[in-house]
């Protein structure tokens, strides 16, 4: 099979194409005919070895993927080849096959189609699981997302209305924040020329803001923290910006709480409340609640542009990597 290979740690540009051996599952997981793979930021970690875990070198990136089961292991039994699935996976998703756990993949209902499929594991679940677990946002709370138009910024925006929450969309342009818009956000801040704190009290009548969710941290940290209310949360999801420093004695000040959340210690220590995760958004899904913006697809060759549109934050939505199809 053909597969993008990283054979040492480094740069994007290190990475090629290259035919090798098909991966065999093992008593728990499944092989799948990779059919849609969407890119993450944290492809990029992983191929220059600053991620939480190094794959065995020589590896394929690539985090999660859609596609159809073409072998099950022994201990299988949600799923059999010819099933559409989609998955999460430790890597290899940018090739033709991968592996995944049983226990990290979804069946793709039979009304979503495989793009939709593609973008939708990590983005989704990453998300939720944040607003739900973490954040405990609550129905009629109000929710500030920042980096509102970005991959997973945009999916906590489609998903604070499903909850019912008020959902305060932020971005850097115009641009990014009429898409927030057309996902449902009912206000915006764009905080390259506003000031966030002073707009969010502004806007909540200064109240503050019940939960933020933050995958961009940096010096967005500060305005964010302050705009949170009596017992806000503060949900840190990512760190492209930067990794900021919390002051204890600001937490204490409104009873405000900073929390983290990472959907892969969720699979290694909440399988439960995952699977309650993931049925909700399907079910949001289904309703048209959650509509997943794919704003590029690429074949397998041009992975490499594809990871680097999403690092140099020049996309909006998801990047696809569609490992069949030709150039």
């Amino acid at each position: 099979m053909r597969a993008l290979i990283c054979r040492q740690w480094g740069g994007l540009d290190q990475l090629e194409i290259a035919s090798v051996a098909a991966p065999t599952p093992s008593e728990s997981q499944i092989l799948i005919s990779c059919e849609a793979t969407a890119v993450n930021y944290a492809d990029a970690i992983m191929v220059s070895g600053k991620y939480q875990t190094k794959p065995p070198l020589p590896f394929s990136p690539g985090l999660e993927t859609a596609g159809t089961v073409l072998a099950c292991g022994s201990q299988v039994t949600r799923f059999s080849p010819g099933d559409r699935v989609m998955s999460l996976l430790h890597f290899g998703g940018l090739a033709e096959q991968a592996v995944a756990e049983e226990s990290d993949s979804w069946k793709i209902p039979e009304t979503m189609d495989i793009v939709d499929a593609g973008a939708f594991p990590i983005a989704y679940l990453s998300s939720d699981v944040a607003l739900r677990w973490q954040g405990r946002l609550e129905r009629n709370e109000t929710l500030i997302v920042l980096g509102a138009a970005g991959g997973v910024g945009l999916t906590a925006v489609e998903i604070g209305k499903a909850m019912g929450a008020t959902v305060i969309a932020c971005a850097s342009t115009p641009e990014k924040l009429a898409i927030a818009r057309e996902h449902g956000a009912d206000a915006l801040i764009n905080y390259s020329n506003e000031d966030l704190k002073a707009r969010v009290l502004e806007l909540t009548d200064e109240r503050g803001a019940d939960v933020c969710f933050d995958p961009i941290g940096g010096q967005l940290f500060d305005a964010s923290l302050s705009s949170l209310g009596w017992g806000g949360r503060y949900v840190h999801v990512g760190f492209v910006g930067g990794v900021p420093n919390i002051p204890a004695n600001r937490l204490l000040v409104k009873n405000r709480a900073a929390l983290g959340s990472s959907l892969r210690y969720f699979r290694w220590y909440a399988q439960d409340k995952l699977q309650t995760s993931m049925e909700s958004l399907l079910q949001w899904y289904m309703e048209s609640k959650l509509s997943p913006l794919v704003t590029h697809q690429f074949p397998l060759d041009r992975s490499v542009e594809g990871i680097k549109l999403l690092t140099e934050r020049r996309a909006y939505g998801r990047i696809l990597i569609l490992p069949r199809t030709s150039s």
